[in-house]
């Protein structure tokens, strides 16, 4: 027994390396195989895009559970612990259960990646706590991410745009058609409204592989609060339902539209236009993970419709982004605000501050714009740039790299509070 504690899990995946990845899903096959995890004993989703994946993932779940189906989840990445990657019913996986599981996972498959040693682990978590259905948010692509390799009853693309370049290709059609290849013949698949080049591959790809393609944005949508803000979580939530419908009047589940509404209002994801109040010395925040130019197009209408204009905004990402046709949206969101760019830590993709500041300030004219150290010393400054009343309408904006999140919640793990049950 190699694993006694989480420790000892969390050791083990930190020696895998979080960034390495070994493309082929021979691995993850013989690693189900072994497991029993080839033909599962639970319905699953799996939900691909670029954007909105994790909130889509949400509303899906919240649904099922509003449903009274016991419910998995799986998402990535995390920002402070793996354990926020596997929940059962909204609540993390105990730390408890990590070592017996990790220790299966090794036996059956000692040479699988950090994702792929997450997957199988969290899909062997769920089979054992006897979940009826499972929603897998794919990770980068779907040709060959570690979830392509699990049986799957519905396939959900949310919309795809440009990121990953340097893996998927530098064209949206070649990004496009990379996690086209999630489908399966005769699985049904369900796509947000795409960019055309986007949707022509899903087209193309669902006829070459016998799947039926539902397009979800002329679906009907009920008047309801959704608990993740911002019009694009519309567009989330009509993909979740759309899915969601046809899975419970194939496997029997119930359809209510009251437990339609409460799932839907009951969805929440940190870092998704996530508003928090001052408190201490902490200004009031909104955080999203906005780390992409679609992305950030999305976060830029979000604040407009709610007539939100950040006293401060303090960004940051990784220098294998699409960072050139990002910076118009930063410093549109930014306009005459000061903006704070701090060097996001102990990543080995980290763009640098000081070169991410000075690429920013061109066109901003005398507006501030400083790179900072770390993001505490960003929120320091930014604190004082908000207006003594600290309106909401007034609050900072903490937004770029989930990984910039990250370390915002491990600075203030409060604000997971909700999530970290």
């Amino acid at each position: 027994m190699r694993f006694h504690h989480f420790d000892d899990v969390q050791d083990h995946l930190d020696g895998l390396g979080l960034f390495n990845m070994d493309f082929g899903l021979d691995r993850m096959r013989k690693a189900l195989a072994a497991l029993g995890l080839d033909h599962p004993p639970f319905v699953t989703a799996q939900i691909v895009g670029t954007n909105g994946k994790g909130s889509t993932s949400t509303f899906l779940a919240c649904l099922a559970r509003a449903h009274g189906v016991k419910t998995g989840l799986y998402t990535s990445p995390h920002f402070v612990t793996p354990r926020e990657r596997i929940r059962i019913d909204g609540r993390m996986l105990p730390e408890s259960a990590w070592p017996a599981l990790a220790e299966r996972v090794m036996q059956a498959a000692p040479a699988l990646t950090y994702f792929e040693f997450l997957t199988v682990l969290g899909l062997l978590a769920f089979a054992e706590a006897g979940v009826d259905f499972v929603v897998l948010e794919a990770g980068l692509g779907g040709h060959y991410d570690a979830t392509s390799a699990a049986p799957v009853q519905a396939v959900c693309f949310t919309p795809i745009g440009m990121d990953h370049e340097k893996i998927l290709g530098p064209t949206l059609t070649d990004i496009a058609t990379d996690k086209a290849q999630a489908m399966r013949p005769g699985v049904p698949a369900f796509a947000a409204p795409q960019e055309e080049e986007a949707l022509a591959c899903l087209r193309r790809t669902a006829q070459e592989k016998g799947a039926e393609l539902h397009e979800t944005a002329d679906l009907p949508f009920p008047e309801t609060p959704l608990g993740l803000a911002g019009p694009h979580q519309r567009v989330n939530a009509r993909l979740a339902l759309a899915a969601w419908t046809w899975l419970a009047s194939r496997h029997g589940w119930a359809q209510r539209p009251e437990a339609v509404a409460s799932g839907l209002a009951a969805a929440h994801f940190p870092g998704r236009f996530q508003r928090l109040p001052a408190q201490g010395l902490r200004p009031p925040l909104i955080l999203d993970g906005a780390h992409n130019p679609h992305g950030l197009r999305a976060l830029e209408q979000a604040l407009l419709d709610a007539r939100i204009t950040p006293s401060a905004v303090i960004f940051s990402c990784l220098a294998d982004k699409d960072v050139t046709h990002m910076l118009p949206f930063v410093r549109r969101i930014a306009g005459d605000a000061p903006l704070f760019v701090p060097t996001i830590q102990d990543n080995e993709r980290a763009m640098s501050g000081e070169d991410l500041a000075r690429l920013l300030a061109e066109g901003r004219g005398a507006a501030r714009t400083e790179a900072v150290q770390r993001v505490s010393l960003a929120l320091r400054e930014a604190a004082r740039c908000v207006p003594p009343e600290g309106a909401e309408q007034h609050s900072v904006l903490l937004c770029g790299s989930l990984y910039l999140l990250g370390e915002f919640f491990i600075l203030h793990p409060d604000a997971l509070e909700r999530e970290l049950v």
